[in-house]
């Protein structure tokens, strides 16, 4: 399977040459402020599976101390893909074309989500990560 994807001005183009894996939704404060959203939608990728097609250098990096950051296009904001210790570890979702190929599979930190955000029933979420600490 091939998924691409871009930023929201287009200058920033991207394919994956495989399958994406653990989707999921992060509700907490840092990925609400990242994505400037009520949370994030993120798919795991191989690094080798993935490559820049156009605007690469257009690209500002947010590393955290841990080494996982994100990937931003410099010229509309778009919050493209994370990186583990400076290799591409996932995309977002919502900058991805067409079907992606995968759902949201867990949602994670909804015991930190906004006040104003309302959880389905029905959705694995989980409190924190997602190991033993399932909401409903």
């Amino acid at each position: 399977m091939s998924v691409s994807g871009e930023c929201f001005c287009g200058a920033v183009r991207y394919k994956v040459d495989g399958e994406l894996r653990d989707a999921r939704s992060c509700h907490c404060s840092r990925c609400r402020k990242a994505f400037s959203a009520q949370a994030s939608a993120y798919a795991e990728v191989n690094a080798d599976e993935f490559e820049w097609l156009a605007g690469e250098e257009l690209l500002t990096t947010y590393q955290s101390g841990r080494g996982f950051g994100l990937q931003f296009c410099s010229k509309c904001g778009s919050t493209l893909c994370g990186i583990y210790q400076g290799s591409v570890h996932g995309i977002t979702l919502g900058c991805a074309d067409g079907n992606p190929g995968v759902e949201i599979e867990r949602h994670i930190y909804v015991g930190s989500k906004a006040a104003w955000e309302v959880i389905p029933d029905g959705v694995t979420a989980f409190y924190g990560q997602g190991d033993d600490d399932e909401k409903n």
